[in-house]
């Protein structure tokens, strides 16, 4: 029998690259989305017509249940919630209510139609906000200091808490920094990396940054999916830091993205201070994977270096015309 997947937020870089995961592997894929199921999903253009889209609304518990008893999905991946950190500051009330509210509503959905379904909610490193600890592990207290990570923390111990007293086979990854080609241009290293190819291309003549000092823990986007999928095959559910474990500044960020275009970056990047992050949105989260590694077997396998270049390139495909590789 085939195994069948429900993903929210199948729209976004982490479920589009995670229903070709499964597609390979297999499963019949369902994606529930909040604009209409005719509306253009560009990243799910390679798959449109082996997925089944399902509009409901992540709030809605009572059309949850409808979707999970007609569907009938082994395993549900909760990707549905803003992810684009500074926008929360902006938009506390929706970031709460998706991130927050969102996951106590599906977790009750489940209880309602099939408690056997297993369980994968993305949990984020911003629930360690200022770490008492680095690098940062599943036992690090918790202290988010953004509307994001305090939202994600409270989907995080609701997780918890369902396994607990339900006996729910859910599990938690805390995500640190991942990236792909899927990303929209908000996120740095997709604005650095379109900065590097348009510059390059004679498209634009410059790029602006805040804080080149800042360190993050970058990795792919694809390596991470991954990780999500094998926590779902485990016996017991558990919670999961994935990250690379190590830290990358800016600085070294821009010069890989313009080196590979054969450009000095100082000639192009020019510093605005307005741009800098605030207090409330800290550096240095770096995560220790070594849980991950020893139960689920999981290693990221594109290095820092090689996701630049993957970055680049995919712009420098896309400014010129020509279609983007799907594995990006």
């Amino acid at each position: 029998m085939r195994r069948r997947a429900l993903i929210t937020g199948i729209g976004g870089q982490d479920g589009s690259l995670l229903a070709e995961l499964l597609l390979d592997r297999g499963y019949e894929v369902y994606g529930l989305v909040r604009r209409p199921v005719s509306a253009r999903y560009e990243n799910l253009d390679g798959i449109r017509d082996r997925v089944e889209l399902i509009q409901a609304d992540l709030l809605d518990q009572l059309a949850l249940v409808e979707v999970l008893r007609g569907c009938r999905p082994h395993e549900v991946y909760n990707l549905a919630s803003p992810s684009f950190v500074p926008m929360s500051w902006k938009q506390p009330v929706v970031t709460a209510e998706f991130a927050a509210v969102g996951v106590t509503s599906l977790l009750e959905a489940i209880r309602a139609a099939d408690d056997s379904i297993r369980v994968y909610q993305a949990s984020s490193s911003e629930i360690f906000g200022e770490p008492a600890e680095v690098p940062q592990t599943e036992q690090t207290p918790l202290a988010p200091v953004t509307p994001y990570g305090v939202a994600k923390a409270y989907g995080h111990f609701i997780v918890r808490s369902y396994r607990r007293r339900y006996g729910l086979h859910a599990s938690g990854g805390i995500l640190y920094n991942h990236e792909s080609s899927r990303r929209p241009l908000d996120f740095l290293p997709s604005k650095v990396a379109n900065a590097a190819a348009s510059i390059s291309l004679g498209l634009s003549g410059e790029l602006w940054l805040g804080d080149l000092d800042a360190r993050r823990d970058w990795g792919y986007a694809g390596d991470y999916v991954r990780a999500m999928w094998l926590m779902l095959q485990q016996d017991a559910p558990d919670d999961y830091v994935i990250a690379t474990g190590e830290l990358h500044s800016v600085h070294e960020l821009v010069e890989l993205a313009f080196e590979h275009v054969d450009l000095d970056w100082e000639r192009y990047v020019q510093i605005d201070q307005s741009l800098r992050r605030g207090a409330a949105e800290l550096y240095d989260l770096v995560g220790d994977a070594s849980k991950a590694r020893r139960k689920l077997g999981w290693e990221p396998e594109v290095r820092f270096s090689e996701l630049v270049r993957l970055l680049v390139e995919a712009e420098l495909e896309r400014l010129r015309g020509a279609p983007t590789l799907t594995s990006s």
